[in-house]
């Protein structure tokens, strides 16, 4: 081929490629207005044009124009700094009023610097900025130079921002934007986190970026941006710098037909990523984290963005991507998204569950994949916390704008005409609207029992006393909900004290001053009717003292709401890990443990048919002012299996990081499901982090796997709570290690009773506190090596078995447990203290007489367990109760003999009356 032919294939192949390479031309938005507040010239910042206040006068209505102006030295040096030298000053509501041509979503930019000038000090000023239909600040105290951006959706032919100066304060802005946004850039759907399905609905939210950051690059200013945006680098968010490379080709970066667009993120971003730095390391395993700071109660869009410009051929970078502690993308292989093209952009959008945390992880590591060099990239990311269902972005109640004060003549001429027409309609109406008020009034102060068989469909019939809700009422009884209205302050946002997947639980008090809990299904949840009629029926059964106890529920306007006690201390995994709270001692949390052992204990044994809990974990364990546990949340409970079956046939449903294996296999529930999550927050408790974290090495990500890993070596204490080394007994950590073991055997079967556990959490305690002294076989491997011993066989009793003393702390701590295996072991080991402290004739009839007590009262219990509880006993038999009066710590034969004696005469009273 000759020099011209070779041209002329040159010229076709850079023809073909401009032909099919897309073409984007730069967006311009159909609405933009820029002030800068308190300017008396106009100034650009980043190629924008800001007008100067007076310019952009017609655009507020204020009673009082104050402008105010910073010192030269008091400036920061920024992107903005020239919006930071003016001000403006509201010392009652003002609002601005901007005329939107075309309809969608906008930016609303705020720019705040507080200075000092002299007559204002602007640090001290404290004010809610609103719009119609959205919260955006409340309460707002400006701590340094500031941009709060927000993307809201217009629908009218106008958009109003109001700033409200709160009680005695005042209110200041530096600058102000509104410009349109490209319908494409905010898509309606996105994925959901957990679970990982479709959601939809996100053009109705109002959005706020919290973050927008450019991964392994510098900081990206607005001039540099098709839509104005400031890009910060990213090497403040990294939990650990040393972990990660940066890597930089802008040229390369491409834009595909229905990938991302400029519009989405610049070349800038896309031509810089931070990667793995594993090059040095063909094993490396190990996770890039940024951690980014963000406000508790809401949910939040998640925008990730990719670009391979690492990879030298397609499909050779595989990874995974994490947030927080749940997986988005797995094994994710980057080109197959854009049709096997290298360095073309490409983003992924999440919504979050709401966050309870007071912080945003996203973390990158390496695939499982085998034969594929470890790595993983990311080059930008973009948090965006998303309004609630109220369309508040503050988390606080804050009055939105009026709309526009002008009205028009004729309007107002129709207003004076029809006046005296709508006084009279009007008086009319007042009455029949007050009288029916009163009478909804007053039948909302009446209570209708709850149908015993599941929720009832209507109010039912009235109560004819007129019982008002408070804490002695009689829990089966439906609430009001004018009543919680009164005792949640109308729902007061700043009331509540937990979001879950039903809804939100806030405080309440009742009108006799007692405090609630108040749990209010969302309607949008994903656990619905179902959970709340289980939720219902399951703790309307039950009174235990470790589970918390249910007072009314209202299921009234549809609403879905729970009536809880209130327990002082929130959650058990609040005192672990990432709320603040202080440590826990050893002691402290094995009490914690043994409660809300026999709170499951008391669900699989102290009814006829077994109850599951299907959802344990640290979360769902409630702590009240003295740290006294209470299980709770029994929305996914289910009854056991019938008497001639083994398992329950159910969907899986529960908690990532605590479900039983088995369980989720076979889809068989046994009790032993929740044995294998109680294993999962016994290593929880003992190690304080969280069951799954991601951000950590591969390893250590799954709690319950990382910590059997150090059973097995039998080097527990290497991974133990800082706060705890050096102040757990050895004996009490082999023995709790041992314990948690157990529990999370692979297969149901080879697991301990709920019965077992809190007996051997009990010994673990004594260990602790030493009460086992003397002992020559102290040893956690002897004395309660098995879990599951056999407790019935006296008659093959080593007579030379060393002595154990079991020592309850008080009748009161066992009055909640149901009698099983538990006091089965507790007779056992009476049993063998008699065998070595009293004569033979006394040591024999001891052991006959406790024996058949045992028997009796397990033959009889289903018949006495309902007397139980209407004398509201926690279901403790009579005759455990009586054993622990006389002093369970005795080895005096003779008054074993008596409480065997007094036991049986008990029994046979009880069947005859019976």
């Amino acid at each position: 081929m000759g020099f011209g032919g070779f041209k002329l294939l040159l010229f076709i192949w850079a023809l073909f490629f401009f032909c099919s390479s897309p073409s984007f031309s730069q967006f311009t938005p159909a609405d933009k207005y820029s002030i800068d507040c308190g300017s008396p010239t106009n100034t650009t910042v980043g190629g924008r044009v800001f007008l100067s206040d007076n310019l952009a006068s017609s655009y507020l209505s204020t009673p009082q124009n104050v402008l105010v102006e910073a010192s030269a030295n008091s400036i920061p040096q920024s992107e903005y700094s020239q919006l930071y030298k003016t001000a403006r000053i509201f010392t009652q509501p003002s609002t601005y009023t901007f005329q939107i041509s075309q309809s969608g979503r906008h930016w609303i930019r705020l720019y705040f610097f507080p200075f000092s000038s002299s007559n204002y000090d602007l640090t001290t000023a404290v004010f809610s900025v609103s719009t119609r239909d959205h919260a955006l600040l409340s309460e707002f105290r400006a701590s340094g130079d500031s941009v709060k951006e927000y993307s809201v959706n217009v629908t009218g032919g106008d958009l109003e921002i109001t700033f409200t100066p709160s009680g005695g304060s005042f209110a200041f802005l530096n600058g102000l934007e509104v410009a349109s946004v490209p319908d494409p850039l905010i898509a309606d759907d996105a994925t959901s986190v957990t679970p990982p399905t479709n959601f939809r609905g996100l053009s109705d939210r109002a959005l706020e970026t919290l973050a927008r950051v450019n991964m392994g690059g510098p900081v990206v200013t607005s001039r540099n941006d098709s839509l104005g945006r400031t890009w910060e680098a990213d090497r403040g968010f990294l939990k650990n710098p040393n972990l990660a490379t940066n890597k930089s080709n802008i040229a390369a970066v491409r834009y595909a037909d229905g990938e991302a667009t400029p519009d989405d993120a610049p070349r800038t971003v896309y031509g810089t990523a931070a990667r793995m730095a594993s090059e040095t390391d063909p094993k490396s395993n190990f996770n890039v984290t940024w951690e980014f700071p963000v406000d508790r109660g809401f949910r939040y869009l998640v925008r990730l963005h990719f670009c391979d410009i690492v990879s030298e051929r397609a499909n050779q970078l595989y990874f995974n991507v994490y947030i927080d502690d749940s997986s988005v993308l797995s094994d994710f292989d980057l080109s197959t998204k854009v049709q096997g093209f290298l360095a073309t952009a490409y983003y992924a959008d999440f919504v979050t569950q709401s966050i309870q945390n007071d912080h945003i992880r996203i973390s990158i590591g390496p695939s499982g994949i085998r034969d594929v060099d470890p790595n993983a990239i990311l080059n930008g990311a973009e948090i965006m916390k998303m309004s609630n269902p109220d369309g508040s972005l503050s988390g606080k109640d804050v009055p939105v704008s009026s709309s526009k004060k002008k009205k028009s003549v004729g309007v107002i001429v129709g207003v004076v005409v029809g006046l005296i027409a709508v006084l009279l309609l009007g008086l009319v109406l007042f009455f029949v609207y007050r009288r029916r008020k009163q009478e909804r009034i007053n039948q909302s102060k009446m209570w209708t029992p709850l149908s015993t068989n599941g929720l009832s469909q209507t109010m039912g019939s009235k109560c004819s006393n007129g019982t008002t809700i408070s804490a002695g009422s009689n829990f089966n009884y439906r609430c009001p909900f004018a009543a919680i209205q009164e005792a949640t302050n109308n729902f007061d946002e700043s009331w509540v004290i937990g979001i879950g997947g039903f809804g939100k639980v806030y405080k309440g008090v009742l009108s006799d001053g007692t405090k609630v809990a108040v749990k209010r299904g969302n309607p949008k949840s994903q656990q619905g009717l179902a959970e709340f009629q289980t939720e219902i029926e399951m703790l309307s059964q039950f009174r235990h003292r470790h589970l918390v106890s249910l007072i009314g529920y209202c299921d009234e306007k549809s609403e879905m709401i729970l009536i809880y006690e209130y327990m002082e201390n929130g959650t058990l995994k609040s005192h672990l890990y990432g709320s603040g709270f202080p440590s826990m001692s050893w002691k402290q949390r094995l009490e914690i443990c043994i409660g809300s052992a026999r709170g499951l204990h008391y669900l699989h044994t102290g009814y006829s048919k077994a109850v599951i809990h299907r959802d344990v974990k640290s979360a769902n364990i409630l702590l009240d002012e003295n740290l006294m546990a209470k299980v709770a949340d029994f929305g996914l409970s289910k009854t056991g299996p019938e008497i001639d079956q083994t398992h329950v046939s159910t969907a899986v449903k529960g908690s990532f990081g605590y479900l039983d294996p088995e369980y989720f296999r076979r889809q068989h529930l046994t009790e032993k499901s929740d044995v294998y999550s109680f294993g999962v927050v016994l290593f929880e408790v003992l190690c304080a982090r969280p069951v799954i974290d991601p951000s950590l090495p591969r390893e250590m990500v799954n709690l319950a796997e990382w910590a059997m890993k150090w059973q097995k070596k039998g080097q527990l204490e290497q991974i133990i709570d800082v706060t705890l080394k050096g102040k757990i007994r050895p004996d009490s950590l082999r023995k709790f290690g041992e314990t948690a073991e157990k529990c999370l055997a692979d297969v149901g079967v080879d697991r301990p009773s709920m019965g077992d556990v809190l007996w051997n959490l009990e010994y673990v305690l004594q260990l602790q506190e030493a009460v086992l002294q003397n002992d020559p076989d102290e040893n956690s491997t002897n004395v309660i090596g098995e879990l599951s011993p056999q407790i019935h066989d006296f008659n093959h009793a080593d007579a030379n078995t060393g002595t154990a003393q079991f020592e309850m702390s008080s009748g009161d701590d066992i009055s909640g447990v149901s009698m099983s295996k538990v006091f089965s072991q507790l007779v056992m080991g009476v049993a063998m203290r008699v065998n070595h402290g009293a004569p033979s004739l006394c040591n024999g009839l001891a052991r006959t007489t406790l024996v058949v007590f045992e028997i009796i009262g397990a033959r009889v219990r289903p018949f006495w367990s309902p007397w139980c509880n209407m004398a509201n006993v926690y279901s403790c038999e009579p005759w455990c109760a009586m054993a622990l009066a006389f002093g369970w710590s005795s080895v005096d034969a003779p008054r074993l003999v008596g409480i065997g004696l007094i036991g049986m005469f008990t029994v046979v009273t009880h069947m005859l009356v019976l």
